[in-house]
């Protein structure tokens, strides 16, 4: 197939933006999200690669293995129905087009970074969605959001600045070679892979790198969340596969220290989700939790290099699974304090809740089972509590979600779901059933999962996370109110970054401008450059350019 096809997979969300800004987004905001179809036709039947050397040497576009496929994939089929959900999640604030905009541009960034092969377009693609992000998390107004997108951007700024760095270095490392391929079997020196742990863990989010996603998961629309957890934050586990090398004997060293990184962050996000009170900042938590456990699948593959073929499976599968997963969690939340709720709504958002916990018959089941023999893999047999406690733990709080979002349909009057939201939330409800049946590699793990050893393997933790909600509903008991309000410290340092650059404040001016001198200033400027003038301009201009010529 063609490798110019792959300027598809940008120029679609391009041409987006020009018909954006030309007809405006009452017009053609029902129709932006088929600016990810090429991306994911492209995903099923990939073309050839384009090497771009217009660009800079050695950039190239392609997704010629399981990893980018998969990742390629997933995220333009969810940004496809989140680009569908959004029309009537924003319908009714300001500021569309302005929304729609940096949607677009993040959404540009997103698949640029997934079809990349060398540093420089990933490092575009990364930097463009990270930026725009901003857009969609200050979108709604209130000192809330606007809060949430101020320590957002910052911290975003600082691991475009990490990360940087460390490609610089990387690229001295490599001798200047920019393809990705190349850095595989390149060493990495220790303050290379420490700015790009850093760099790409602030977006990734995974502990103690975790600070802004409670606060912007529920300053954002429910579309952008989708986004932001299921495809932009796991851009950041994306780049460091890319980026550090396979088969290092500094990252070997440093894989305990990143394995107890990932084991904890994994529980921490248990432990503050179950705090939460808002449906939306327990999702956040649950995503820090999910993010260890690919920080886990990233050090077992440095670990043992043996493994890396294995472990990008499992990474591609971990993504696809928990992508596509979360943004129908996340779309459920929004929903649930606007609209009414039916009792085939619950069934089906217990499809995606269900999934995270790793039942049988689903998505999770098959990419625990493969976590499994990672960890088995690896000799870590006494890691295996972390999948337990895990299971266990992502249960009670896929239970509290429930708890948390039934609640929310206490309200009076809410009008019932939109046609609109309704298919693209469905579509994402019901992709942890049906994708480990239409999806080989999936479908094969979730066959092993099926006798029943793993079943009860895979059961028995969440009947256990069941009874203890269950007792917890009986007995009534309830958070104690100091747990309820927690002091947020990354709150409090953003907002007295901001103060302390504000100071001292700009001085009023003390003398208001004479506008009769700008006038006069602007008549004499004006007159300066008439046509008589501009053409003798341009017929030197001309005249240089052809003396250089024949010189």
């Amino acid at each position: 197939m063609n490798g110019l096809l792959w300027l598809l997979v940008p120029g679609a969300p391009l041409l987006a933006v020009v018909l954006l800004l030309c007809a405006g987004p009452r017009r053609c905001a029902g129709w932006l999200w088929l600016s990810c179809l090429p991306a994911l036709l492209l995903s099923l039947w990939p073309a050839e690669p384009l090497a771009l050397p217009a660009l800079w040497p050695g950039a190239q576009w392609a997704a010629d293995d399981l990893l980018s496929r998969a990742w390629l994939g997933f995220s333009a089929l969810l940004w496809a129905c989140a680009s569908r959900f959004a029309v009537t999640d924003i319908a009714s604030t300001d500021h569309q087009q302005r929304f729609w905009l940096f949607w677009l541009l993040a959404l540009l960034g997103n698949l640029l970074l997934v079809i990349a092969a060398d540093a420089g377009s990933f490092y575009v693609g990364f930097t463009l969605m990270s930026l725009c992000a901003y857009g969609l998390v200050a979108h709604r107004r209130g000192p809330v959001p606007r809060q949430a997108a101020r320590l957002y951007l910052q911290l975003a700024v600082v691991g475009e600045m990490l990360i940087y760095a460390g490609m610089l270095l990387r690229i001295h490392e490599a001798g200047g070679a920019l393809a990705l391929e190349a850095w595989r079997d390149t060493p990495t020196g220790a303050w290379t892979a420490a700015l790009l742990l850093v760099g790409f863990g602030l977006k990734a989010g995974f502990w103690p790198l975790h600070v802004w996603l409670p606060l912007a998961h529920p300053a954002a629309p429910a579309a952008a969340s989708a986004v932001l957890s299921g495809a932009m934050i796991k851009a950041g586990i994306l780049g460091l596969w890319h980026f550090l090398p396979a088969d290092d004997a500094l990252l070997q060293h440093w894989s305990a220290w990143l394995l107890a990184v990932g084991a904890i962050s994994a529980l921490y996000g248990v432990a503050l989700g179950l705090l939460q009170t808002r449906s939306k900042a327990l999702l956040a938590y649950s995503s820090i939790s999910q993010v260890g456990y690919l920080l886990v699948i990233l050090a077992l593959a440095w670990q043992q290099p043996a493994y890396r073929e294995a472990a990008a499976t499992l990474l591609a599968l971990y993504a696809v699974h928990h992508g596509l997963a979360k943004g129908a969690l996340f779309m459920g939340a929004g929903l649930s304090t606007r609209v009414r709720f039916q009792t085939w709504h619950w069934l089906c958002l217990a499809l995606p809740a269900l999934a995270l916990a790793g039942l049988p018959l689903t998505s999770g089941a098959a990419v625990k089972l493969l976590f499994k023999e990672g960890i088995d893999a690896g000799n870590l047999a006494g890691w295996m509590f972390l999948l337990v406690i895990g299971s266990a733990g992502t249960m009670l709080l896929m239970l509290r979600l429930l708890w948390l979002m039934r609640a929310s349909q206490r309200q009076a009057n809410l009008p019932p779901m939109a046609g609109s939201q309704r298919l693209p939330w469905l579509l994402l409800c019901l992709m942890p059933v049906l994708l480990p049946w239409l999806w080989s590699p999936l479908r094969q793990a979730m066959l092993d999962s099926l006798p029943l050893y793993a079943i009860w393997a895979a059961l028995w933790p969440a009947l256990l996370a069941l009874a203890i909600g269950l007792l917890v509903w009986k007995q009534g008991w309830q958070l104690p109110p100091r747990l309820r309000q927690l002091p947020n410290p990354a709150r409090v340092a953003s907002v007295r970054l901001m103060h302390l650059l504000h100071w001292p404040p700009v001085p009023a001016l003390r003398k208001p401008l004479d506008e009769r001198l700008w006038r006069h200033s602007e008549r004499r400027w004006n007159r300066l450059w008439q046509v008589g003038t501009v053409a003798t301009s341009a017929w030197i201009i001309v005249l240089l350019l052809m003396l250089g010529w024949l010189g």
